[in-house]
């Protein structure tokens, strides 16, 4: 080829070589533009509130200063609704604790406050039911938790009322002069004093036998029986005993004083005569009441009688802690309203055999009704009372534990009565309630209502 034909054909063959890079270029261009799908416009994310991190409970409607603290509130802003990748599969952290202070929760890792360790992550637990968390079996061993069962046992109504110890008015002893006389002789004893059957109280001179005896011994002894019965008779109406008669009809001597001694063992309550006084028929000599039984006279609140019957159990405890139990049953409960306090009296009889309780001693007295009624029952120490609402905690397999909120009866003893929300058998935690309602709380759990009812917050 000659040099001005070469000359020629270089420009032309660049020019075709640029030409179809440029060609290349906008076909390249044309089939993006023709396949490519548009950028979404990036949507900031909605505020739900504005809160103070030192106060996070406390929201507020709009930016501004923080009334707790001298800072800037900050938003919360909701989580975009997105397409979960297999790296976010895994469980979500909930926060990190220590597992010797689990009460104590931290938003990130690092180490303890308290021990030399690394803190734990508490994760959500996937499928899991929202009323129920789970805990590590150490973290229960930790915490100490103890459990019962719900137990379904008699309804036995129980008071602790304050109660006073009086004298059984039923072991009583009166004594009275029938005839006329004088006090020879008085013992020195005076109102308070304890005395036994037989010990002698006073010598009585009475001239009025005088007449009757003489009429008796002036019958032969062969004579008319119904005579000498009736004479007799007349002697015993005027207060001679039947043993100072056969007596006189033995010596067939006639006597004018006697001795009168204590019937019975007790507390002398009245004693009217000195040595010297002359007494008129009728006189009451003394007032002796037994200390063998007592009665227990405790008081009921007008609302909780009814609940009680004659024969349910009843412990006294006295105030003079050296003082023995006593225990006995509720003789009656009396008819009658002690209006100032709106309570009714329960009279129970005890056994004083040592005689060393006395009347007007004062104490706590226990009262067990004996119904044979069945209901539900839990240890009044796993109920936890907010105010608004009473609930338990319910242990179930695994580690697992829910809020479920109930409907109390009256406390019995140490144990509640439960009218709606558990069932026979249930375990419910006993110790340590409150740190797992607590972490409840922290979760954002909602405890199950009763059955049959909706309980709130």
């Amino acid at each position: 080829m000659k040099p001005h034909s070469l000359r020629l054909w270089v420009p032309v063959a660049i020019g075709a070589l640029i030409l179809g890079i440029a060609i290349g270029v906008n076909w390249h261009l044309v089939a993006d533009t023709a396949t490519s799908v548009p950028h979404p416009v990036k949507q900031e994310p909605k505020v739900l509130y504005w809160y103070d991190p030192m106060m996070p409970d406390k929201h507020f409607d709009q930016p501004g200063k923080s009334p707790f603290m001298d800072m800037e509130l900050v938003p919360k802003y909701a989580e975009p609704a997105r397409t979960k990748t297999p790296a976010e599969d895994k469980p979500r952290v909930l926060y990190w604790y220590d597992p010797m202070v689990p009460d104590q929760h931290f938003d990130k890792p690092g180490k303890s406050p308290f021990m030399d360790m690394e803190l734990v992550p508490k994760y959500a637990e996937a499928g899991e039911s929202e009323a129920v968390m789970n805990l590590a079996p150490s973290l229960v061993q930790n915490l100490g938790l103890r459990t019962a069962k719900v137990q379904r046992l008699p309804v036995k109504q129980m008071l602790d009322v304050p109660g006073q110890l009086q004298f059984n008015e039923r072991h009583q002893a009166i004594l009275q002069l029938r005839a006329a006389g004088f006090v020879e002789r008085a013992w020195p004893l005076a109102v308070g004093d304890r005395v036994i059957a037989g010990q002698p109280l006073v010598e009585l001179h009475i001239p009025e036998w005088l007449d009757a005896q003489n009429d008796l011994l002036s019958q032969p002894i062969a004579s008319n029986t119904q005579r000498l019965k009736t004479l007799r008779t007349r002697l015993l109406l005027l207060g001679m005993p039947e043993s100072l008669i056969a007596q006189v009809e033995k010596t067939r001597q006639p006597e004018t004083r006697i001795t009168l001694a204590s019937p019975i063992n007790g507390v002398i309550t009245l004693l009217g005569v000195k040595t010297g006084m002359a007494l008129a028929s009728g006189t009451t000599i003394a007032q002796i009441n037994g200390t063998d039984t007592l009665w227990l006279e405790a008081a009921i609140p007008e609302g909780l009688s009814g609940a009680l019957r004659s024969g349910d159990s009843a412990r006294f405890r006295s105030a003079n802690p050296e003082d023995k139990e006593l225990t006995g049953r509720i003789d009656q409960i009396l008819p009658t309203l002690n209006t100032p306090t709106r309570t009714r009296t329960a009279r129970i009889v005890l056994d004083n055999p040592e005689g060393i309780l006395t009347s007007g001693t004062t104490g706590h007295v226990t009262l067990q009704s004996n119904g044979k009624e069945m209901a539900l029952f839990v240890p009044t120490e796993a109920v936890i009372r907010t105010g608004k609402r009473t609930l338990v905690m319910v242990a179930e397999a695994e580690g697992q534990f829910r809020p479920v909120t109930i409907t109390p009866g009256p406390e019995m003893g140490d144990k509640t009565l439960v009218r709606k929300g558990l069932e026979e058998g249930q375990t419910i935690v006993a110790s340590g309630q409150f740190l797992l309602d607590s972490e409840a709380s922290f979760l954002g759990l909602t405890a199950e209502p009763a059955n049959g009812e909706h309980g709130h917050d």
